[in-house]
């Protein structure tokens, strides 16, 4: 079998690392409401917190490395293949990722991805020969003491449209008559985001200065935002990507998909509302936009794929948009949710309070449809690439995935079980998004967390 074909099969292969009655010498990946079980190994950029090195409270030292979150730990990876757990080849390429990110691996493709999915499960796995916990044992790293960057450089930034049901109910807000346009179902809609104002789970940021015209007015008006949104997405980070002109086929758009992380794309409503036409979203969505941390492979969500289908009566997509095995399992069930803490609930010691729920399954376009179109044109897909999903909304009105639908538009404010309302965001507010996978006679895994907290406008 030759290496293009493997990597091709991993994305969708079932093997013993999806064993739900294996555990880990971790014991904490053991427990039922864990993210990070055996079964599910992401990976990410950490270093250990000043506070938490030595003592000292100067800045860190520490780079930033590559790591495996297991239970309420991170193994760091460049002290595992100094343990001697992974082939030299991919120990290697691990190493080439201190400082940088995970660019190396990504580029490398998928079959170092998978072995280094099988090295670590061997590893850590509560049967491992009792040489390798010894070993490891200091590579490990509480959670709790780490402080991350983003996975990745990312390069570019490309943001989707995928969630119908967030095109459905925002386009009604606007075009009753005809809220999804006529090209909605025939192509991957997209724009180009901004790479340099991305930022790592515990993100804050200030709200956005902007330009906006009110209804009643003659001539806009600049200051701060009023509408200040958040949007509920699933990321994609590219891997090996292609040269120049040379498009990447739907069969093989698998192998050019890393892994997949929760992305908040922070948005000004109100901004949005007067720059958009005719060119799209601009400063309304430059500003702010949000990670986590980990990055969920191909291999852990194999159990979670099914079917991409297609609602009776709409059409099928065009020949280079359609393949047997996006058909077959392309969608992936990743159960997603919002959860909001204000600064009153914050100070009161209130948890965060969920918003919504919604399944990725339902988006419109996979992934590997997204990532065909980007480049069908010719255009190249670099190692770190992001592609957005879009908005993931459910198909009812609680289940939207930003507040311009939750309140329909500013219209019909939220109340919050502490009595406070919200038609938009705050400052002071901090937005978590949740995303986890179940299936039956399988682990759950999650994302772990994707938080960003507003901070007043500077003016």
């Amino acid at each position: 079998m030759t290496a293009s074909l493997i990597a091709a099969d991993t994305w969708r292969h079932l093997d013993h690392t999806h064993d739900p009655a294996i555990t880990s010498w971790v014991a904490s990946a053991n427990t039922p409401e864990t993210d990070f079980p055996i079964q599910n190994l992401p990976l990410g950029m950490g270093r250990r917190r000043a506070s938490s090195a030595g003592g000292t409270t100067t800045a860190a030292v520490e780079t930033f490395r590559p790591m495996t979150a297991i239970g309420d730990q991170a193994l760091d990876l460049l002290r595992a293949a100094d343990a001697g757990i992974f082939p030299e080849a991919l120990a290697t390429v691990l190493r080439a990722c201190e400082s940088v990110g995970l660019n190396p691996l990504m580029a490398a493709g998928a079959h170092l991805r998978g072995d280094c999915r099988l090295a670590l499960f061997a590893a850590l796995r509560s049967d491992a020969p009792d040489t390798l916990p010894a070993a490891l044992t200091d590579a490990l790293i509480p959670l709790s003491e780490l402080e991350f960057s983003l996975p990745c450089r990312v390069g570019d930034y490309t943001d989707f449209y995928a969630g119908i049901h967030h095109a459905t109910s925002v386009g009604k807000l606007f075009r009753p008559d005809q809220p999804l346009l006529p090209n909605y179902k025939w192509v991957p809609i997209g724009y180009h985001g901004r790479a340099s104002s991305l930022g790592v789970s515990g993100q804050s940021f200030h709200r956005p200065l902007g330009q906006t015209r009110a209804p009643d007015a003659d001539a806009p008006s600049f200051g701060p935002c009023k509408r200040l949104d958040y949007e509920l997405e699933v990321g994609a980070l590219v891997g090996p990507g292609n040269a120049a002109g040379q498009p990447i086929g739907i069969d093989a758009a698998e192998q050019h998909l890393f892994g997949l992380v929760l992305l908040n794309d922070w948005s000004a409503r109100d901004v949005q509302a007067w720059e958009y036409q005719p060119l799209g979203p601009f400063l309304s969505k430059s500003f702010a936009t949000t990670l986590s941390p980990w990055v969920i492979t191909p291999e852990a969500l194999a159990p979670f794929r099914r079917p991409f289908q297609r609602a009776e009566g709409d059409p099928a997509p065009l020949p280079y948009l359609d393949g047997r095995a996006n058909r077959e399992s392309g969608a992936v069930t990743i159960q997603l949710e919002v959860h909001l803490q204000t600064a009153a609930m914050r100070e009161a010691g209130d948890a965060p309070v969920r918003l919504m729920g919604s399944d990725f399954a339902e988006a419109y376009w996979t992934f590997a449809q997204m990532l065909t179109h980007h480049s069908s044109n010719g255009c190249n897909l670099q190692p770190g690439d992001l592609l957005g999903s879009g908005t993931q909304s459910g198909a009812m009105a609680d289940q939207g995935g930003s507040l311009l639908e939750l309140t329909q538009g500013g219209k019909q404010p939220l109340t919050l079980p502490n009595g406070e309302q919200r038609n938009f965001l705050q400052d002071g507010d901090s937005v978590r998004l949740v995303g986890f996978c179940t299936a039956d006679g399988r682990r759950r895994i999650g994302f772990g967390p994707c938080v960003g907290t507003v901070l007043p406008a500077l003016s």
